[in-house]
This record gives structure tokens, C-alpha cells and sequence, in this order.
């Protein structure tokens, strides 16, 4: 179980890199890179000698080779590829380490939704880059990240909790926490999270992860710059939309959606949403970071300060996006905090939902 431990560390940290690589890759215009799939224009590394360019050329000459674009396409496949491995690793692991503990059904989980990532990633290419595809390829290596860091947390050695008589009845928790004056905002003096807590945590949990649908839909859309002043959009705080255009999720195959399709009044509109869930997930989790703040117990003050931290620095990271009109590192960092933000909503969740 401890290397079961050490390899599912890293492999959610080579998770981490794949993800906000892949961020990177798409953000720097480099998802068609190379322009088939699993190699690149035939090869399984970029095209670089003057003989191998005007073969690849020849056989895509609608997409001549970028070097530069290629070799971020090729690496980001590396990576994932390695990824892949390493989930593998982790499934059989487990087979061999069910009467120590080790989770039975979540690592074949993480193998199928592994083999989906890779399906989507070829879509990518192939439907080219097709924003349904590309912003579901997006959710798939968040959940991944997800999975992986629920599964070490699950396979983490339980310490015993001591409770105190007077507490092992909702009951009796129920008029000590009245006792206390602190509202729904009080927590257990046991281990075991209360109630509100954990339905708090899950609706958090959620509105991040449709956050997360709405900021790759944003970036696949290329709609990151519709709206280039803050916090109005084009001086207006509901700038006119086009909800229906800007949501359609299937457009058909064999258009090529690089720089996107979309007008611009959709495109704003997609922004605008963007930054209307940003402030609903904003006020809901600073009021999830508040309540644990005032909480009893020192381990949930302590995830209060983290959600509220995590929060801060997604909020500063997506408004510099937009003030400083898109650097490509701190576009490529908001998918970084995204992937942290969600994270430590994953820790919450599996602390208030274990049974112990």
C-alpha cells in the first residue's frame, strides 16, 4: 500500500502537469499542431529534416509544419501517454492489494475514463477541435485529477476518533449546537462533519465543476477577449446576447473550428456567462469559506482558509486575463487555479462524506 500510495502521488501530479499543459497547448493555438493522430504528420516525433517536411507537407499541404506547435502537441501526448500508463499501473496495483485496502472500483474507473480521454483527444484532432470535444476533453482531465486525488485520499490509513459520550447522539450534538448560539454555521466537536456541511460542500462542489464547463466553453469558443474591459463588457453590465447561438453544442463535422465560428455578439455572450458563474461560484464559496471559518473544530477552520485562498487566487488570476488583454502564461495559470479550486473542494467533500 505505501508504493500503491507513492505512484498514485504521482501520477495525480503528472495529472496536474498534463492538464494545465494541455491548457497551455490549446491557448497558444497549438491543438492542430499536428494535424493526425496518434503520431504526427506519420511520424511519432516532429517532422525535422528538409526531406521528412516536404513528405509531411505533401500529405497535408493544407497544414504546413509549425515546429514549434507540433512539438507542444507531440509533448502534451507524451505526457497523457505516460499518464495512461501510470493509471494502469495503479488498476492492477490494486488487484493485488484488496485484502490490505486498496479501493477496488475506483482505479478501473480512472482506466476507462483514461481510454475516453484518449478517444476525445483524438477527436480533437480530428473533428478539429470541435469546442463540444475540446471542452469535454477538458472536463475529462479534471475529473481525472478529481479521481486520482479522491483515490489517495481513500486509500490514506484511518486514525481511530475518540467521541465523547455525550456527543454520539444526534440527538444531544443537536442541543449543544443550540447551546453554542452559532446557527447552522457551528460545527461538531466530533470528527464527523454535520449535515449542512455536507450538502454546502457538494452544491459547491458542483457550481465549480459547471465554472469549469463555462471557462472551457469560453476558451474553445475563443471568446476569452469578447468582453476587454472589466468588470462592465463593452460598458455595459448585461451587454446584449445571443444565448441561443452561443450555446448550440453541435454545429456538425467538417468544419474546421480553429480561431472559431462564432459572431461576436455570441461570443460576448458565452464571456458574459463566464463571468456571471464566476461571481455566483465567488459568493457561494466565500460563504462556504466563512461558515468553516467560524466553525468549532481547528481541521475545518483550517479548509476554510483554504477554499477562501484557493478562491482569492482564481478571482485575481481571471480578472488579470482580461486587464492585461490574455497573456498566454496567465490564461494558461487560470486553468492551473481552476485545477487547484477543485481540488481542495475534492478534499472537503471526501473529509465531510467518509463514513468515520
Amino acid at each position: 500500500m505505501l508504493w500503491f500510495r507513492r505512484i498514485n502521488l504521482l501520477t495525480l501530479a503528472l495529472c496536474f502537469c498534463v492538464v494545465v499543459f494541455g491548457a497551455y497547448v490549446r491557448l497558444s493555438d497549438a491543438g492542430l499542431g499536428c494535424p493526425d493522430w496518434p503520431g504526427c504528420y506519420g511520424h511519432l516525433t516532429v517532422p525535422d529534416t528538409e526531406h521528412e517536411i516536404a513528405k509531411a507537407e505533401a500529405r497535408f499541404p493544407q497544414r504546413p509544419v509549425e515546429a514549434p506547435k507540433a512539438w507542444k502537441e507531440m509533448i502534451h501526448r507524451y505526457l497523457a501517454s505516460s499518464l495512461g500508463v501510470l493509471i494502469i499501473a495503479l488498476a492492477l496495483m490494486s488487484r493485488r492489494l484488496r485484502e490490505a485496502g486498496a479501493p477496488r472500483v475506483l482505479p478501473w474507473v480512472l482506466v476507462a475514463l483514461v481510454v475516453f480521454q484518449g478517444i476525445l483527444g483524438m477527436w480533437t484532432v480530428t473533428w478539429q477541435l470541435k469546442p463540444l470535444v475540446v471542452t469535454a476533453h477538458l472536463l475529462g482531465g479534471m475529473t481525472t485529477l478529481a479521481l486520482l486525488l479522491w483515490l489517495y485520499l481513500s486509500s490514506r490509513p484511518s486514525a481511530p476518533v475518540h467521541v465523547s459520550r455525550e456527543y454520539r447522539s444526534e440527538r444531544h450534538l443537536a442541543v449543544e449546537l443550540q447551546r453554542g448560539g452559532n446557527g447552522v454555521c457551528a460545527a461538531h466537536a466530533v470528527d464527523r462533519a454535520p449535515r449542512w456541511l455536507r450538502g454546502f460542500a457538494a452544491v459547491a462542489l458542483i457550481a465549480v465543476i459547471v465554472q469549469i464547463f463555462l471557462g472551457g466553453w469560453t476558451s474553445t469558443n475563443y471568446a476569452a477577449l469578447a468582453c476587454p474591459d472589466f468588470p462592465t463588457c463593452h460598458g455595459s453590465f448585461w451587454p446584449p446576447t445571443d444565448v441561443k447561438t452561443a450555446f448550440t453544442l453541435w454545429h456538425g463535422l467538417g468544419i474546421n473550428y480553429e480561431y472559431g465560428i462564432l459572431d461576436a455578439r455570441a461570443r460576448v455572450t458565452i464571456h458574459h456567462f463566464h463571468r456571471v458563474g464566476a461571481l455566483v461560484v465567488t459568493v457561494l464559496l466565500t460563504g462556504l469559506g466563512l461558515c468553516l471559518l467560524r466553525a468549532q473544530q481547528g481541521r475545518w477552520r483550517s479548509f476554510g482558509i483554504a477554499v477562501i485562498a484557493a478562491l482569492g487566487l482564481q478571482v485575481a488570476i481571471g480578472i488579470s486575463v482580461v486587464v492585461f488583454q490574455f497573456p498566454l502564461l496567465v490564461a494558461a495559470a487560470h486553468n492551473a487555479g481552476a485545477a487547484l479550486l477543485l481540488a481542495t473542494l475534492v478534499v472537503l467533500n471526501h473529509a465531510v462524506w467518509r463514513r468515520t
